[in-house]
């Protein structure tokens, strides 16, 4: 994906890696939920893998949404510049 950005717009390893590191660990955080869900239930995994998804993909979505705009109005409200997302220094 990272070859796939314009040569200047790319981001360097390190921003590449830590926005994709967090995409991972979320991917990891579904399936260990999953394994643990379908041992404790009759359901089929992957059922229950589709609901996690969904959830994750909606319910997640919108409340990491509403947490980075919460976040964000703070960081703004209090002036702290090393705070603001998007900006690594």
């Amino acid at each position: 994906k990272r070859f796939r950005e314009p040569k200047h717009e790319r981001r360097p390893w390190k921003i590449w890696f830590l926005d994709t590191s967090k995409q991972a660990i979320g991917m990891m955080f579904i399936h260990f939920a999953n394994v643990y869900l379908s041992g404790l239930t009759e359901e089929d995994p992957c059922s229950l893998y589709l609901i996690n998804f969904l959830l994750d993909a909606t319910l997640g979505v919108l409340l990491i949404y509403i947490g980075i705009r919460t976040v964000s109005s703070i960081v703004e409200w209090q002036r702290w510049e090393s705070l603001r997302f998007g900006e690594y220094g």
